[in-house]
């Protein structure tokens, strides 16, 4: 096998949801892996499911996933043109071939028929097959019923005995029995092709060698396979990778309102931490590690390391991931990241930009994701607080009391208001009340804040003011 070459072939039918972008991920490292070329193409055939801007969607999301195409609608490429719907001219020709060759017929079945065939399998409790009808037809009946306007589709002539088997690249040998395959439609009556056929004949003529995508297509694979026979052309590879499951074990999906790399990205994830989440969705490398750059991936990435059992989806762990990043930021990319959500929730224009840059150095390595910052520092933007249950039950210790009255000394006496003087008036209050540890802080942190945890508590009471803190410290 010569240069690998991958492809990436979504439907333009809205935002890409995450597993699409993982088989996209995919594809592309075991192209770079190789040093091979990665290549987009439209798959638009089903017009009924165009989303106007889809395109753009997918090019905007794999650019920012950092996901380079060598070869696409774009980019041009010797393989092109690189968007199905306008190859239909090449699906017919190869069609007629396959008909030319005896591998497939013309079939001018109604509706009507197709339905009663359904309704029969249907009563005999057995799956529908097309019955091979108009595989009898004469090539004399066949031209005066092509000439007379009658609609058909091309059917490809599957055999009926013989198992086809393949060795898939993560699940092995896979078999399946030629007597369960229908004699699959290859051209519709609109002249467009189907999935199928649009796919193997592209992923030949762009000199795919490896095909990736969900294992829900492990048993369909055969047809592919006998289409690449019929035509006497040699098959790609192939590569089937597990379902990403929810912790309930339902497969992820678009349609049931499952996340799309765009929500994500709306919520303030880094397409880094998402990139580098759906890389350990199927796949591990062989040592622990478990944050990658791009190059790294490119590196590290192997086959064989991709996992055929379903691949949890856990929020988790992607918060985990982009909690790593978001610490890494400078103070510039975090507060590009984060202002925009703080300004849609709150007014910033009374606040000075040192006040801003105080708050966010100290929510920085608190953060999981972007958005997570208007709901933490909610307690700097309202006069008063609301205490949950917990922290109203640990505000009833004694002890809690001689805490928060001394403190409330404490601060009054302080008239430079640094977190250098915050943090001695904590110290005082310490070895006035003997109070230490949760009965010194917890007791200060839920007057003051409302909450029970946070970041540096001199840090916050600083950034809240002294009139503010007083006020609730009453």
């Amino acid at each position: 096998m010569g240069k690998v070459r991958t492809r990436f072939a979504p439907s333009p039918t809205g935002f890409m949801h995450i597993g699409n972008l993982r088989s996209a991920l995919f594809e592309y490292l075991i192209a770079k892996s190789n040093d091979g070329d990665f290549i987009l193409r439209i798959e638009d055939t089903d017009q009924t499911r165009y989303v106007d801007g889809a395109v753009d969607f997918i090019y905007d999301t794999l650019k920012l996933c950092d996901i380079h195409i060598d070869e696409g609608p774009l980019e041009g490429g010797e393989y092109g043109p690189y968007t199905q719907s306008e190859r239909v001219d090449i699906y017919r020709k190869y069609a007629e071939e396959l008909v030319s060759r005896g591998e497939a017929y013309y079939c001018f079945c109604t509706e009507e028929r197709l339905e009663k065939l359904r309704e029969e399998a249907e009563i005999r409790k057995v799956a529908f097959m097309y019955d091979g009808h108009c595989q009898k037809l004469t090539p004399e009946e066949v031209e005066e019923k092509k000439k007379a306007g009658i609609p058909y589709v091309i059917r490809q002539k599957m055999p009926k005995d013989g198992i086809t088997s393949y060795e898939d690249l993560v699940y092995g040998k896979i078999s399946v029995e030629n007597s369960v395959l229908e004699d699959q439609i290859l051209l519709k009556s609109d002249g467009y092709p189907t999935y199928n056929f649009a796919n193997v004949i592209d992923d030949h003529l762009m000199g795919i060698t490896h095909v990736v995508r969900g294992n829900e297509y492990l048993s369909s694979t055969p047809k592919y396979l006998l289409l690449y026979k019929a035509f006497g052309w040699d098959s790609p590879e192939y590569i089937h990778l597990p379902h990403i499951v929810k912790e309930g074990g339902k497969k992820i999906s678009k349609r049931d309102g499952d996340s799309t790399f765009m929500d994500l990205y709306n919520l303030g994830y880094l397409p880094k931490a998402i990139v580098n989440y759906l890389a350990l969705l199927g796949w591990s490398p062989e040592d622990n590690q478990e944050i990658f750059t791009m190059d790294e991936l490119i590196k590290k990435f192997d086959v064989k390391r991709i996992n055929n059992s379903p691949a949890v989806y856990d929020i988790k762990k992607l918060n985990w991931v982009n909690a790593h990043y978001i610490k890494e930021m400078s103070l510039n990319d975090f507060k590009k990241l984060v202002i925009p959500f703080l300004e849609r929730e709150y007014d910033l224009d009374k606040k000075s930009d040192k006040w801003l840059d105080e708050l966010l150095t100290i929510y920085q390595n608190h953060l999981s994701f972007g958005q997570e910052i208007v709901d933490e520092v909610r307690l700097f933007f309202k006069d008063d607080i609301e205490l949950d249950e917990e922290a109203i039950n640990f505000m009833t210790n004694e002890e809690v009391n001689k805490t928060v009255v001394e403190f409330k000394k404490q601060i009054e006496e302080i008239d430079d208001w640094t977190v250098e003087n915050i943090s001695t008036a904590i110290e005082k209050t310490k070895e006035i009340t003997g109070n230490k540890g949760k009965l010194l802080f917890m007791p200060i942190r839920i007057k003051t804040t409302g909450q029970m945890h946070g970041p540096e508590l001199a840090d916050t009471i600083h950034l809240l003011g002294k009139d503010l803190v007083l006020s609730r410290l009453d």
